[in-house]
């Protein structure tokens, strides 16, 4: 199993992990909404006038529902459904995300500082360069094989190397941040369909005779206020998926200009311009400590 599917599979596990603890929490909230509700006002549950014998009882459980997560889905709708799985890829996808996108494992310290002092004290060629790179697989270590497999030729070439490697690294690291940007573009147009489709289905209502609801209020607001559920759910969505979707775009943006500049001093190593430069300067060195020997 490659780095990546693991990093993916132990996300996802994660996930159902956390799963169960937020619906504890979710169903949680509404048993405390209701106590406190029940502590403040015991009696004032329903409210009919004595003198009044045709005005209806007004139940708090006629009203629609902000707290139960069972309730609102069941009133929104079967598009909350839709919205409901968008929820869980935002959760699944942020762990997964949050995982790879950490900097010890997109650029780990120890590596890059022992491979870049043993590319200047020349204690690595090409081969032994390349095996560390291929072995320690980080996307730092495969922007350093780019480079390490142009070892020699102009710093053009090297840089080349670089450009290519990175463009492939840059494409990973950005994986999987379109579902952000999907679940943020997606999520309120499911809420907006749900909307729609609620108010068609309340104006029917409304305008059937045999219903009688003509010039009442209460059906017409309870229908509306069902509807907008929906529309609800999809901004509750949406906007922590795109405030994650530009979190994550400028993380991935600081690690490649990190990277970028790691990989920069490898060039300033291994290029044909650098080796003739040092080779020169220790053949100087050599003529000169004969020409001072006694």
């Amino acid at each position: 199993m490659s780095n990546r599917h693991w990093s993916l599979f132990r996300s996802c596990a994660a996930a159902m992990l956390a799963l169960p603890a937020l619906a504890w929490c979710l169903a949680a909230v509404p048993l405390l909404a209701r106590a406190e509700g029940e502590a403040a006002a015991p009696a004032a549950v329903n409210v009919k006038p004595a003198d009044s014998p045709d005005t209806p009882a007004v139940s708090d459980r006629a009203l629609i529902p902000t707290h139960d997560l069972k309730k609102i889905i069941q009133d929104a709708g079967p598009l909350m459904y839709a919205i409901l799985l968008c929820s869980f890829l935002l959760v699944a996808f942020l762990l997964e995300r949050t995982v790879s996108l950490r900097r010890r494992r997109v650029i780990p310290k120890p590596f890059v500082t022992r491979f870049l002092q043993q590319l200047r004290e020349g204690q690595l060629d090409r081969e032994q360069a390349l095996d560390l790179c291929e072995e320690n697989g980080s996307p730092v270590a495969q922007v350093f094989a780019g480079a390490v497999r142009k070892w020699g030729r102009p710093g053009v070439e090297v840089e080349q190397g670089v450009i290519d490697a990175g463009e492939r690294v840059t494409n990973g690291l950005r994986q999987y941040l379109r579902v952000f940007y999907g679940v943020a573009t997606v999520g309120p147009l499911l809420g907006l369909m749900g909307t729609v489709i609620g108010m068609i289905q309340t104006f029917n209502a409304i305008a059937d005779p045999a219903t009688n609801a003509l010039g009442r209020a209460a059906p017409l607001a309870g229908g509306i206020a069902k509807a907008l559920l929906n529309t609800a759910g999809g901004l509750a969505v949406a906007i922590p998926a795109s405030i994650f979707y530009v979190f994550f775009v400028s993380r991935v943006d600081r690690l490649v200009i990190e990277i970028d500049k790691q990989a920069q001093e490898v060039v300033n190593v291994i290029s044909a311009e650098d080796l003739q430069e040092r080779k020169s300067g220790a053949g100087k060195s050599r003529r000169a400590s004969v020409a001072t020997a006694p």
